[in-house]
């Protein structure tokens, strides 16, 4: 790892960060960081556990003077995104993040950088080897796989912690305090299918559809990024209706909350339409590209013909009912909220289309900041998935977070971001799943905020973090920890 940043200021916080990163940590792989923060706790003296389901929770004591000060809960999650480039050779099971210097951003080659959540551990970890910083008794939550599934929020039963405010520091913008964020559950169709031989005369081709930006589910859908499920289909859909093409593969998209960057279908046609469909193809690919030059400038879309032709390709009549049912998928920003500007309310990402060997696979994040708008647009969705012939489940279902306006620690974040910074912080709910709202429905009583250093791209290879933002977030926790309202 670079030793260039561990050099970056603050050096705790960088320090920490490098550390981490060191620790292979993918979603529901958590093991070795797992043992690496209880091994970090203890060597610290410090009294480290492990919950039922493998959060980590370890508790320090208050600095001297700061006794009197309300208990707070430091969160953060130990899991991480793994997305790579296809160009770039990593095992993210084995190896660290490689990481480097861009100017103001610190960087990974060719991979997510881990900053989604890692520097919001960082800093807790600082805090709890620190012997200058002054605090109130801490219990720093570390949860385990919060981008996959919640699994340890959801899980963490009430009466583990004993603090009356939570610090989550989840959030991507330096200028935003978060008091209210979006729920979630996952929508998958699934269905078998009979293959065909392939007809004689068929020649086989490889469409790809790669260089989109990706990133956040939530945080990013209201960009009008591209989605490579809905751009792939968008081409079968073309060549089924106008030369007959049929479907062999298809693997689009990677992780349910990652908006899809690529996309691979094998198909075949009939000999006799192979120049006029790359002529079509050509024609359908410059009107895509098009539309989609000002947010997706480096998006590529290649049609290759095969040596080979597949053995085997999709029912004809099953692959109609996949490509309109997709094409009739609501993908994107369902409905924005009433009641904040600006803000997304209603959200869905078609994250992953698998079509091999007999079985479809579609599966769908749909978030909202209203339960019943979440379930209305996951219903939408069953529907469509459900007409041609699909079993729909949904599953890992969370809530939301009501925001709490008369909070008491959002009056103290909120005064110290403006005497430091001399403007006043946004004060946002977002539309991702933070934490917040699944800890709050075991511990009702206790003031939650979120915030963090500004990170972008996350969820994608160009996740970055600005080195900048890390002092002013440094600062900005250091005087929070100092002025935690005393105990009543």
């Amino acid at each position: 790892m670079s030793q260039e940043i561990r050099n970056l200021e603050p050096k705790p916080l960088w320090n920490k960060f490098a550390d981490l990163n060191a620790v292979p940590r993918p979603s529901k792989k958590e093991e070795r960081v797992i043992e690496f923060m209880k091994n970090f706790g203890t060597n610290l003296g410090l009294e480290t556990f492990e919950d039922e389901i493998r959060n980590v929770i370890i508790r320090k004591p208050a600095t001297p003077g700061m006794e009197n000060r309300k208990p707070i809960v430091l969160q953060g999650h130990l899991d991480m995104v793994h997305q790579k480039n296809n160009d770039t050779n990593f095992d993210f099971d084995t190896q660290g993040i490689d990481m480097y210097v861009d100017g103001d951003w610190v960087r990974a080659r060719g991979t997510t950088l881990g900053a989604d959540n890692g520097l919001g551990v960082a800093m807790i970890m600082a805090i709890l080897e620190s012997t200058d910083i002054k605090h109130p008794a801490i219990e720093a939550l570390f949860t385990i796989d919060e981008e996959t599934g919640m699994t340890g929020a959801l899980n963490l039963k009430g009466g583990v912690l004993q603090g009356e405010i939570l610090l989550n520091m989840d959030t991507e913008e330096d200028d935003e305090i978060d008091i209210g964020c979006a729920g979630g559950i996952d929508v998958t169709a699934t269905r078998d299918y009979n293959e065909e031989e392939t007809p004689e005369g068929s020649v086989g081709y490889t469409i790809t559809v790669k260089g989109l930006q990706g990133g956040h589910s939530g945080m990013d859908i209201h960009k009008g990024l591209g989605n490579a499920n809905k751009i792939m289909n968008r081409l079968l859909f073309d060549g089924f209706e106008n030369f007959g093409l049929q479907i062999a593969e298809i693997s689009g998209g990677s992780l349910r909350n990652a908006i899809p960057r690529e996309s691979v279908a094998k198909v075949i046609i009939a000999e006799m339409y192979d120049e006029a469909f790359v002529f079509d193809m050509q024609e359908v690919i410059g009107d895509i590209k098009t539309e989609f030059k000002t947010m997706e400038p480096n998006l590529t879309i290649e049609i290759v013909k095969n040596d080979t032709v597949p053995a085997k390709v999709m029912d004809l009549g099953v692959q109609e009912g996949l490509l309109r049912a997709i094409y009739a998928a609501h993908n994107g920003v369902y409905r924005m909220s009433a009641d904040m500007e600006d803000l997304v309310e209603t959200s869905n990402n078609i994250a992953r289309v698998i079509v091999k060997d007999g079985q479809i696979s579609i599966q769908n994040l749909t978030r909202s900041s209203v339960e019943s708008s979440k379930m209305d647009l996951a219903n939408s969705l069953r529907s469509a998935y459900e007409l041609f012939g699909c079993e729909v489940e949904f599953g890992g279902s969370y809530p939301g977070w009501t925001p709490n306006v008369n909070s008491e620690i959002l009056d103290v974040l909120t005064s110290i971001y403006e005497k430091q910074n001399g403007d006043k912080p946004k004060v946002v709910a977002c539309h991702a799943g933070l934490e917040c709202g699944i800890l709050g429905t075991n511990y009702p009583n206790m003031d939650m905020i979120s915030f963090g250093p500004t990170i972008h791209g996350a969820h994608s290879p160009d996740e970055r973090a600005s080195i900048k933002s890390s002092q002013k977030f440094w600062k900005f926790v250091l005087e929070i920890l100092e002025n935690i309202p005393v105990k009543k």
